[in-house]
């Protein structure tokens, strides 16, 4: 996998007559937690050097720290609150970055008295994201809680997914193999629009220079692909298929995936079923393999499912697999559950423990592990962005061919509503975990409408 790398600015701020020495006690205290929130994954880029104790408070100091974060290429920026703060400066950095700011402050402990004055944080906070507003700052917000709670821990780390997603979509450049299939008018996407609203470039890749980077890995016998094939037959069960018919899927994988490293893209749309003869191999073990390599590939050349698979990678930072599926059948008993299915091109690293992998004509076989999963779909019309998304959680069912899960909801009825009445089509992105909150952040920073899977839509007869 592929782990993302964020920068994030942090420019605490205080008010110039408030006490110095409780300010740099409020900054101890929460810088000590937010650097053991993913030290893996985010760069911290203080001002330590610029202003007193790195808490900002003059305002001749804001062109400095702008120019440091600059410099740094700060993806977000963190405004905590010692107390009331000086609104003039915290928004007047946020203001210069036009970057995701994150605005919080630690409760304060007691009102003020005749003998000492307290800290007002909630009360600047207020005026700040006023004066926040009027600069056209987009900011999040984490409640005015105390430093050690679980309230201020799991908002940093969900403010960090939210930038990880709008740093994958903004700098996304998506592998094109091929074009859709001719059946599928549902799969279409606007690539103009994709650049212009998005930053996200579709990059046109032949399945003929697939295949004839296939015959050069199988031609050369080269020794990755002997090894690669060796490691799915340890994982899978392909005693049903010819070594060549191995091999050859085996060698669609490498080749996708070079050409994506080659071309600088971090996720692929593929013309699957459509392309085989081009092929001379089905290509589903591959994209499941891809997207435990972190280049997520959706299948039937799914520019839009792309996308989604792009922002759920980001979602986990890059350090989980996820899989692209279709809506395909309600569960025989189970009235709030769905199947999520396709016939082979789910990642290997989500298998449940107890389903034996095989390896069918090409395609993938098996169950996918239980747990907390996140759908969401990324999907247009009329010029306008959509992302649906809600939460649910795998669950016993039939047992069926291909890859699947069943997947159960609070309610099916309103998500199937909300899935037939708005622009999406029968595929739909999953991750394991509960990631809602999450990307509708990222949504609403990226100028997406997002549809709550849990909120009633057009109701159906």
């Amino acid at each position: 996998m592929k782990k993302q790398n964020i920068v994030i600015g942090v420019a605490p701020t205080k008010r110039s007559f408030l006490s110095m020495e409780e300010a740099k006690r409020q900054k101890e205290k929460f810088m000590a937690v937010i650097r053991g929130i993913h030290p893996d994954v985010v760069t911290l880029v203080d001002i330590d050097d610029i202003c007193e104790n790195g808490i900002l408070f003059e305002t001749e100091k804001i062109t400095q720290v702008v120019e440091k974060f600059r410099r740094a290429k700060i993806d977000a920026l963190f405004t905590p609150h010692c107390d009331f703060g000086e609104e003039q400066c915290a928004a007047g950095v946020a203001a210069a970055m036009k970057v995701p700011t994150l605005v919080w402050g630690a409760r304060d402990e007691r009102p003020n008295t005749d003998e000492s004055r307290g800290r007002d944080t909630q009360c600047g906070m207020f005026a700040c994201t006023k004066v926040m507003r009027r600069f056209g700052v987009q900011y999040s917000y984490i409640w005015n809680c105390e430093t050690e709670s679980e309230d201020f821990r799991n908002g940093f780390d969900s403010f960090i997914r939210v930038v990880s997603v709008i740093k994958a979509v903004k700098n996304l450049r998506i592998a094109k193999f091929g074009a859709r299939p001719e059946p599928f008018m549902s799969v279409t996407a606007n690539e103009g629009d994709l650049a212009t609203k998005l930053g996200v470039t579709v990059v046109p890749i032949s399945p003929n220079t697939v295949a004839a980077r296939m015959d050069q890995l199988i031609g050369e016998n080269s020794p990755r692909l002997q090894d690669y094939v060796a490691d799915v037959k340890q994982r899978m069960d392909a005693s049903g298929m010819k070594e060549e018919a191995v091999e050859r899927a085996a060698a669609a994988k490498l080749a996708i995936q070079d050409l994506m490293e080659e071309k600088h893209c971090a996720a692929g749309a593929m013309e699957c079923w459509s392309a085989v003869t081009v092929l001379g191999a089905p290509v589903c073990m591959a994209l499941g393999e891809l997207s435990d390599e972190g280049l997520p590939v959706s299948c039937e050349t799914d520019v839009n499912g792309a996308v989604t698979m792009a922002m759920l990678q980001a979602v986990t930072l890059g350090k989980e697999a996820c899989f692209l599926a279709d809506l395909t059948i309600r569960h025989p008993q189970n009235d709030n559950a769905e199947l999520l299915w396709h016939c082979g091109p789910f990642p290997y690293s989500l298998k449940d423990s107890s389903s034996v992998a095989r390896l069918v004509q090409g395609q993938e076989r098996f169950e996918l592990k239980k747990g907390p999963i996140t759908v969401c779909r990324f999907d247009d019309v009329d010029g306008k962005y959509y992302l649906f998304g809600g939460e649910g959680k795998g669950v016993d069912g039939p047992e069926t061919n291909g890859t699947y899960v069943w997947f159960e909801t609070n309610n099916w009825k309103m998500w199937e509503e909300k899935l037939m009445f708005g622009p999406y089509i029968h595929h739909v992105g999953g991750i394991y975990g509960n990631y809602k909150k999450v990307l509708r952040e990222a949504a609403r920073y990226l100028g997406m409408i997002f549809d709550d899977a849990d909120e009633q839509g057009v109701y159906s007869l």
